[in-house]
Formats: structure tokens, C-alpha cells, sequence
């Protein structure tokens, strides 16, 4: 028996044509480089009649398209532009919204009884406000601090700032002098005691006194004097101004030693309130003392209550300094800053006394009277 060979012909074309891949695979296939049979054309074709599909849903890549946020046919400032994207949701979606709003669980409560925990003025948060604005709250305090800061600051750069930001408030005082050496310290004393007062320097001098008060009595009557001369000659002082007057006398403390000091006086007729006090001595030295009794006539006609010249214009000559500096000149304390000491005192205690005279004012009357 013979053997008879078949024709085997081309191998790839009995090699049926690939199934189509998966759509969750994405790796691209390498094409084959040989050269395509009949099949493979056919399959080729079938493949490109298919393929806007099988892009559609297996190409992996997005075509990169520009798509503006604001589209070119809308306007940006119209009323209508910004309320059409409303009505189309309204359109589009009103089931949607109609069913979320379906699913709201509101608030029972009325308004003003849900927000009553905040709106009420004995809450938490209302009754922290209302004490912390009060006059002892925090915000208070922190107002008053700032404010006392600034006024530093400013009282620092112009020191002659302070009696003016000081001035005002209840209290208002008469200094029986113009001289800045004797109202400046006075104002500084009122204004750290009442916090604010206006004080104010008039001209005034001591009539039927020595130019150079001697002793203790001698300088209470020249104070006394400038403030009934004040009372008396000025309109603007009545009585119910309170006036301070200001007189420096020289008294013999021990033998041949003599000192210089002021005496300070308030007088308050209204409320007959009468305060003395001296300022920080001043020691003298002896010959000065003498060429000052030598330079006063026998026959100087307030002898008696003192001497014919100051001490403060022999000792400014003798010191080559200016007749209000030479107590810093001499002692490196100047006359302000002993009468601001003793000022202080006088103002604390008119201070006291002006308060228990309120009260004793203010006070109900007893029945026996």
C-alpha cells in the first residue's frame, strides 16, 4: 500500500484567529510582523468594524479636552446668570430635593424659645458681658490699664501734658500764688490724690507781713494772709473753692542754728475745714542770717514779724543761681519737690475731711433733734 502524503500547506492557516480579549484587560497586544493571511485580514476588518465599541469601553486614556469653569455664553454679573443654575437644579432635581427635605427632622421648638439660653440677660455667656463691662469687671480694668498706659506715655514725651490729661473731675483748688515753683507741686499733689482735679495759681501777695517771714507764727499769718487777700479781691474765688497759700519763713530751731522751711495752708469756708502743715527744713548758715538782719532797718515797720530781705535772693547771689533754684543749687532737693511732700498730706487729709463731711451731710437726723 502506498502511502499518500497530503498537502500540509501554510501552518498559520489552520491556527483559528484569537478570541476577543476581556474587557478588564488593558495591556495592548504586540502585533504579529508577519506577513497577514486571508483569515488575519478578515479578522482584521471584523476587528475595525468593532473597534469605536471596544474603545468606548476598554481605552484607558481620557481625551484631554479644555473645558472652561464659567462657559463663554454665560454672563458673570446679571441676576439672571447667578439664579439659572437654581432653577435648573429646581428643574432637574425637584424629586431629589423633595425627598431630602422629606427626610429633615426640624426643630419643634420656636425660635426664640431655642435660642432663649443666649438671648436672655442672665445666661452664661449675656451675664459674662454685663460683668465684665461693669466698673470692677475685667474689660473695665484692662480699659483703665491701656488708658493708664497711654497717659504714662504721653506724661513721659511731655511731662507738661499731665495737667491737662489730670485736670477736671469734682475737685477744683485756689493756689494763692502765681509762682510755677508753688502751683505745679500743689497741682501734682491734688491730681494724685483725687485721681483728677483742677487746680489753679492766682496772684496774690501778704499784706501787713515782713518780706522775710521769722518764726513759726510769722509764717502762718503771711498764708493766712494771701488766702483773706484772694477771697477778698478776686471775684472768681467764692466760697465754696477751696485755697491753698504757700508762705516760707526762717526759724531759729536751736541756738545760732537757723532753718528755712514753708508753711502750707488750705482753707475751705464752705465746709470750715482749716489744714496746716510745714514742708522739709532747710538748714541756713549763720552769716547769712546775720548780713540779712544787718541789711534790715530799725526802722522797718513789720520788724517785728521779720526781716526787710529774703532769704532766697541772699542765697541765689551767694550760690551764682537763680532765685527759685537755689534750695536744689545748695541741698540737690528743690523747693517743688518739699512742697509736693507736704501738699500730698494736706490734699489727703482735706480728702478724709471732705468725705466725713458728705456723711455727716448725708446722714439722717436723729429723732431728738
Amino acid at each position: 500500500m502506498s502511502n499518500t502524503q497530503k498537502p500540509v500547506g501554510n501552518i498559520l492557516s489552520n491556527i483559528s484567529p484569537p478570541s476577543e480579549l476581556p474587557s478588564f484587560v488593558t495591556a495592548v497586544v504586540p502585533q504579529q510582523t508577519d506577513v497577514p493571511t486571508e483569515s488575519t485580514q478578515q479578522q482584521s476588518t471584523m476587528d475595525e468594524e468593532q473597534s469605536p465599541k471596544r474603545n468606548a469601553e476598554s481605552d484607558p486614556f481620557i481625551p484631554t479636552t479644555f473645558s472652561p469653569a464659567i462657559p463663554s455664553s454665560k454672563g458673570t454679573g446679571t441676576v439672571a446668570d447667578a439664579a439659572e443654575p437654581e432653577s435648573t437644579e429646581k428643574a432637574d432635581g425637584g424629586s431629589r430635593m423633595g425627598k431630602d427635605f422629606a427626610s429633615m427632622v426640624l426643630n419643634p421648638e420656636p425660635l426664640a424659645e431655642a435660642l432663649s439660653p443666649i438671648t436672655q440677660g442672665g445666661s452664661a455667656l449675656f451675664g459674662w458681658m454685663k460683668g465684665a463691662v461693669s466698673n470692677n469687671g475685667i474689660l473695665h480694668k484692662v480699659a483703665e490699664k491701656a488708658k493708664s498706659s497711654v497717659d504714662t506715655i504721653v506724661t513721659t514725651l511731655d511731662p507738661q501734658m499731665k495737667e491737662y490729661i489730670n485736670s477736671g473731675g469734682d475737685t477744683e483748688v485756689i493756689v494763692a500764688s502765681d509762682k510755677d515753683d508753688k502751683v505745679r507741686p500743689i497741682r501734682e499733689a491734688f491730681q494724685t490724690v483725687f485721681g483728677k482735679a483742677t487746680v489753679i495759681g492766682l496772684s496774690s501777695q501778704a499784706a501787713g507781713i515782713a518780706a522775710q517771714p521769722v518764726g513759726f507764727e510769722a509764717g502762718l499769718k503771711g498764708a493766712e494772709h494771701r488766702i483773706n487777700g484772694i477771697r477778698a479781691e478776686n471775684p472768681r474765688v467764692d466760697d465754696h473753692l477751696p485755697v491753698v497759700a504757700v508762705e516760707n519763713f526762717l526759724v531759729e530751731l536751736f541756738p545760732e542754728q537757723w532753718f528755712e522751711a514753708s508753711v502750707i495752708v488750705l482753707f475751705d469756708y464752705a465746709k470750715n475745714i482749716l489744714l496746716k502743715t510745714v514742708t522739709q527744713m532747710t538748714p541756713i548758715p549763720l552769716p547769712i542770717v546775720t548780713s540779712i538782719r544787718a541789711d534790715t532797718p530799725e526802722e522797718y515797720e513789720f520788724r517785728d514779724t521779720g526781716f526787710a530781705v529774703t532769704i532766697g535772693s541772699v542765697m541765689a547771689k551767694n550760690l551764682n543761681t537763680p532765685h527759685t533754684e537755689w534750695h536744689k543749687t545748695y541741698t540737690s532737693i528743690s523747693r517743688s519737690d518739699t512742697i509736693l511732700s507736704a501738699a500730698k498730706i494736706v490734699a489727703t487729709l482735706y480728702k478724709k475731711a471732705v468725705e466725713e463731711y458728705a456723711s455727716s451731710m448725708g446722714a439722717p437726723m436723729s429723732s431728738t433733734e
